[in-house]
């Protein structure tokens, strides 16, 4: 009884081994392909299945092949008869990225502690075909119903004449959009450029290729271009996230969404410049192009001589109003005319700039007489009737009722030498009596005096005073930063003058802030107004080396100027950004 029950356990212990042996050698790690031969314009799907659960999946590169989708994760387990099956399986979805013959090298996982490893596919990549055969993935919808559009509004404009570029997103009916980022953003280089801000994104109905779509404007930009030619837009390229209907159903009966991750862009556009025709062009042209009126006002007509008058030289409508110099008055010499201030109401949509710029000039006379203010001429170039148009303003009369003659203006605005005539009486010393008891005022000498003395004394006692003064001289020129640093903070002080007084009004701030950083710039760069591109401001800082931080504070605060008009700031922020413009000047002073 006894050998039967060693007997019975042995039989057991050796079936037990067996088992196990079994099992050990029934673990497999294998790599499947759909197909061995694609074109360059099919897709492969490549799993890698295991039929026990592993740790630590190494995939391989996928070396010549761009990963669409992937990894995808699944298992498989069940029991019949007894018998338990199981399958976990890596899968992943590839697109060829040349032809040629490619390697899907070995995948590794460790199961049970030991490390398994895939066995190595050749795949051959062929030329494009027709029609493919594999199923359609989630990409290749995606691939067949995303498309990046950018429509230009005129493909040959003038220079500095408006174009508008709207970028759009066309998206199938079948598939919904749940992210983009920007890959690429364009750099708009020799053009002018104005972002117009989009607040809310709106899916609406539309055509693309003849099939209808739906479609969502992304951006929308204006630009000017400042030379003639053939000029380039640099792509924009966007990674989008979409969600592609699959034919399988959940438990009520919806239908499953997979997500593909897909890059598109709207391609490169080539924008054909015409320059401005030399026939016709006006001796006094200056650069404005659109469609403009012109005049020339003053405050009043009629003061008193040291009274102050405001002349106004305005230009109003449609064009690159921020681009063009006003014409300066010419003034008679005998009023004083202070430095204008500009004064700028423009607003930029999708149809370009309009709006107003003016220059303020205050005049003071100084001497009675009246004084013209001679017709000024302003030109500009129509794109519309491709001519260009002169508007004259009318002559302007001031006449300064009272006030001194130095001689007296006539009303020529020339001095007068008239001269009054002196009549002498015979009696016109009669009231002076002579009077015989006058004694003569003792004679005193200067030489010896105690005012002698102290003239004596005085250029000693300057002496030591002078000594001070001169070191105190030295020693502030000799502190160089600290100098830097005070003619900072005064020209700082002095540009956002007008925007410490504006705030707590969220327009006439940045409308001065804007104004202040330009002034600024052009004082510091010796900048023309036509040159007035964060561009081309972020270059001419690079050239004289100026820390990236800063050139990225002071792009920063124009980009805020502009997006103040259509979107709402807090008093908490345009404080920070006039404490932001006051720095950003100061450390410009230091490193320029």
């Amino acid at each position: 009884m006894k050998s039967k029950n060693y007997i019975v356990l042995f039989l057991f212990t050796i079936l037990s081994f067996a088992l196990k042996a079994q099992d050990k050698e029934a673990i497999t790690f294998e790599l499947k392909v759909s197909k061995n031969k694609l074109g360059i314009n099919e897709r492969i799907r490549v799993d890698f299945s295991m039929n026990k659960d592993g740790d630590n999946f190494n995939p391989p590169d996928f070396q010549g092949f761009k990963v669409l989708m992937g990894p995808s994760q699944s298992i498989s387990s069940s029991w019949i008869n007894g018998v338990r099956s199981y399958s976990k399986t890596y899968s992943y979805t590839l697109a060829p990225i040349a032809q040629g013959t490619f390697t899907i090298k070995q995948a590794t996982i460790v199961i049970d502690g030991n490390i398994y490893k895939s066995l190595a596919q050749k795949i051959v990549v062929g030329p494009a075909v027709d029609k493919p055969s594999d199923q359609m993935t989630a990409h290749d919808v995606a691939d067949e119903s995303l498309h990046l559009v950018a429509e230009v509004s005129n493909g040959s404009p003038y220079m500095n004449e408006a174009i508008t570029v709207v970028y759009k997103l066309y998206f199938g009916q079948q598939i919904g959009i749940s992210n983009y980022r920007p890959l690429d953003n364009p750099t708009y280089n020799n053009f002018w450029s104005q972002d117009i801000p989009i607040k809310r994104l709106n899916a609406q109905n539309g055509t693309y290729d003849g099939k209808p779509f739906r479609y969502v404007v992304l951006k929308r930009v204006v630009l000017y271009p400042q030379k003639s030619g053939k000029l380039e837009i640099e792509p924009l390229s966007l990674e989008i996230t979409a969600d592609v209907p699959t034919q399988k159903r959940d438990f009520f009966g919806g239908r499953i969404y997979s997500q593909a991750n897909k890059t598109v862009s709207a391609g490169k556009r080539t924008i054909n410049v015409k320059a401005l025709p030399e026939n016709g062009k006006p001796a006094n042209f200056n650069g404005a192009v659109g469609d403009f009126d012109f005049k020339v006002t003053t405050s009043k007509t009629a003061l008193n001589a040291s009274e102050s008058l405001q002349a106004t030289v305005e230009v109003s409508g449609k064009g690159n109003l921020k681009l063009f110099k006003l014409p300066e008055p010419n003034l008679p010499s005998s009023l004083e005319v202070y430095e204008p201030e500009f004064d700028e109401n423009v607003r930029t949509t999708i149809a370009g700039m309009q709006g107003k710029v003016a220059n303020n000039y205050t005049i003071v006379p100084a001497y009675k007489g009246k004084y013209p203010i001679p017709s000024i001429s302003f030109s500009y170039f129509d794109p519309t009737t491709k001519k260009y148009n002169t508007i004259n303003s009318d002559e302007i009369l001031i006449d300064v009722i009272s006030g001194p003659s130095s001689g007296s203006a006539n009303n020529n605005g020339s001095v007068s030498n008239t001269k009054q005539t002196v009549t002498a009486a015979s009696d016109q010393f009669a009231f002076i009596k002579l009077n015989s008891n006058l004694v003569p005022i003792g004679a005193t000498t200067f030489f010896g005096s105690n005012s002698f003395y102290l003239w004596w004394l005085l250029p000693l006692l300057l002496i030591p005073i002078a000594i001070i003064f001169r070191k105190k001289l030295d020693a502030l020129a000799g502190d160089v930063e600290g100098n830097k640093i005070r003619m900072a903070n005064r020209l700082a002080k002095k540009y956002l003058s007008s925007a410490k007084k504006a705030l707590g009004n969220k327009e006439a701030f940045y409308v001065a802030l804007e104004k202040g950083l330009h002034n600024y710039l052009k004082a510091k760069l010796k900048l023309e107004t036509s040159e007035f591109s964060k561009e081309k401001i972020n270059d001419l800082l690079i050239e004289k080396n100026v820390d990236e931080a800063t050139i990225e504070r002071f792009i920063s605060l124009l980009k805020n100027c502009e997006m103040a008009r259509y979107s709402p700031f807090s008093d908490v922020q345009i404080k920070q950004d006039y404490t932001n413009a006051s720095e950003v000047m100061s450390y410009l002073d230091k490193q320029l």
